[in-house]
């Protein structure tokens, strides 16, 4: 204990992993989804209180920023709820071998992708 060597390897001398990525981002999206359904309920209440108020809610949608932030919002939801779904099928033991789980990151990235797309098209 006298030495000056570190007790952990830093984390700049590690590989970035996929999988490191894909946890963080679906905490990352977790607490988005959390914000946006606070939106959700701000919405909701403003519809309620009658067309006064959601004229307000009106206005702000047509923003390009609430725009932005409601694709995004989308991109979340499905991220979150395609990487879920991998996270139920890991708590069985399921496809955890490494060429599975870089297969279902790659999978998850795609059908995040399609399934928004779908949205924003139709």
């Amino acid at each position: 204990m006298i030495d000056n060597r570190p007790l952990s390897p830093h984390l700049t001398i590690h590989k970035k992993l996929l999988t490191a990525a894909f946890s963080i981002f679906h905490r990352i999206s977790g607490i988005g989804l959390s914000i946006g359904s606070i939106l959700i309920a701000i919405w909701i209440s403003l519809l309620a209180l009658g067309p006064n108020y959601f004229s307000i809610f009106e206005f702000m949608v047509g923003t390009l920023i609430f725009k932005i932030i409601f694709f995004l919002w989308t991109v979340g939801v499905f991220y979150h709820l395609f990487n879920g779904i991998r996270y139920l099928f890991w708590t069985y033991g399921l496809g955890m071998d490494l060429k599975t789980v870089y297969i279902s990151g790659y999978v998850i990235l795609f059908l995040t992708f399609l399934a928004t797309v779908i949205v924003w098209v139709l």
